[in-house]
């Protein structure tokens, strides 16, 4: 079973507790100027196996959102932060670059 901290009221709470919200970290672009641009922007996700960002809600506890770096495929969590974060926190990084040598970036180099 998946176990995350949330930030806001320090429960380490399972998934039973959390509602998922996605993918975190997305780019909200203008306008599409096609129906599949449109398309693509609504339902096109990574879906990586790995590391991977995602949103949460503290459903039945405090009820705010936060982030979550986990692997897809192991279920480690390396931590969670705070929704307003633009990227993860470094100590975060740090934990995810002793799990994963020569893990790609991507999005936040």
């Amino acid at each position: 079973m998946l176990i995350l901290h949330c930030p806001y009221c320090g429960a380490d709470v399972d998934e039973t507790d959390l509602h998922a919200g996605g993918e975190a970290h997305l780019k909200r672009e203008g306008p599409a100027s096609t129906d599949a641009d449109f398309e693509d922007y609504l339902f096109m996700r990574e879906n990586p196996k790995g590391v991977h960002f995602e949103r949460w809600r503290h459903q039945y506890g405090c009820g705010k959102w936060f982030l979550a770096a986990r692997c897809t495929q192991t279920l480690q969590v390396f931590g969670t932060y705070s929704a307003q974060t633009l990227e993860p926190p470094q100590d975060i990084k740090d934990k995810i670059t002793a799990a994963r040598p020569g893990w790609s970036w991507g999005r936040f180099s």
